[in-house]
């Protein structure tokens, strides 16, 4: 890769944060991710029957300047849209939008699982579940959920303090598509108790196509006790949830369940990111700050800007 060159292990918003602010200080950046494509948490499922649903985060919302200028920038170009009451936002025409604009122009391998980062001698190389092996890195930043972050460095040999004590939990999702309107009182709901924890219509987001699509969030509490329950039953119990939740039967044309071990952050460590600059090699994600969109883009930019201006001083 030559000088200045990092790698950026996951490409959700934390990952794209942190190569946007790399690639606009002048440094080459590669980021590597296991999915079909960039997103992370923020993702879009297409199902068997060409229908798409936001199944992870469903909205973000900027409290601080950096974000909330980067958020008008991106509602400016059509990127993201506001979203009902609440200052709201929303990818367009999906939530992984944003992050497909951070990384407009940046080299990304999807589809690879990094398996393994080794220091030889002042430079990196990281190697993937085919044991292809891509070198001559100069820092590592490394932007999975935290339990990930921890078993890639256990696995390579290597340590940074404090990983461990950041928590999250579970959540099942649930895609249906019926035949008429379900009679969602609102465009979202939070039930105040039961297995589901959250349901949105998925037609109600600007971009979207017309019909009748829900997304359900079970609850942290369900989803932990359900965790490695079978996908059919798991589907079956969430769709009688989602009936008495609604007050009537549901008849689905389609539905499909989609498991997220690692959801929403429970214990977040309270700083913006993990840097070892002895190593040059950092950890970052909505783990570092907090279970917001706004917290995993603050800690990519932070871990990036404790690299740049590492490796700038050492030019």
């Amino acid at each position: 890769m030559g000088e200045g060159a990092v790698a950026v292990l996951g490409a959700g918003m934390a990952g794209a944060a942190a190569a946007r602010r790399l690639v606009e200080a002048g440094f080459a950046v590669h980021v590597f991710d296991k999915g079909r494509g960039p997103g992370g948490r923020m993702a879009n499922r297409r199902t068997e029957a060409d229908l798409r649903f936001d199944h992870g985060a469903q909205y973000f919302r900027a409290r601080g300047d950096a974000f909330r200028a980067r958020c008008d920038a991106w509602v400016a170009a059509g990127v993201a849209a506001p979203w009902g009451a609440e200052a709201r936002f929303v990818g367009v025409p999906t939530m992984t939008a944003p992050v497909r604009d951070l990384l407009d122009g940046v080299p990304v391998s999807s589809g690879t699982t990094i398996t393994g980062v080794r220091r030889v001698g002042a430079r990196w190389t990281v190697t993937d579940a085919a044991g292809t092996t891509a070198p001559d890195f100069d820092a590592v930043a490394v932007t999975f959920p935290a339990p990930q972050v921890a078993a890639l460095l256990d696995a390579s040999g290597l340590v940074l303090p404090g990983i461990e004590r950041a928590t999250y939990a579970p959540c099942w999702s649930l895609m249906l598509t019926l035949d008429a309107d379900p009679g969602l009182p609102h465009d979202l709901l939070k039930p105040d108790a039961g297995p589901i924890a959250l349901v949105v219509r998925e037609a109600s987001k600007p971009g979207r196509a017309a019909g009748h699509r829900l997304v359900a969030h079970a609850a942290p509490a369900w989803s932990r006790a359900h965790l490695e329950d079978p996908r059919e039953a798991v589907q079956a119990a969430l769709l009688a949830a989602l009936a008495t939740v609604l007050g009537h039967p549901l008849h689905p044309i389609d539905a499909t369940v989609h498991r997220w071990r690692y959801a929403m952050v429970e214990t977040a460590l309270g700083q913006d990111c993990v840097y070892d600059p002895a190593q040059r090699l950092g950890a970052a994600g909505d783990w570092c700050l907090g279970p917001r969109i706004e917290a995993a883009f603050d800690s990519g930019q932070a871990l990036a800007q404790r690299i740049a201006a590492d490796l700038t001083g050492a030019r």
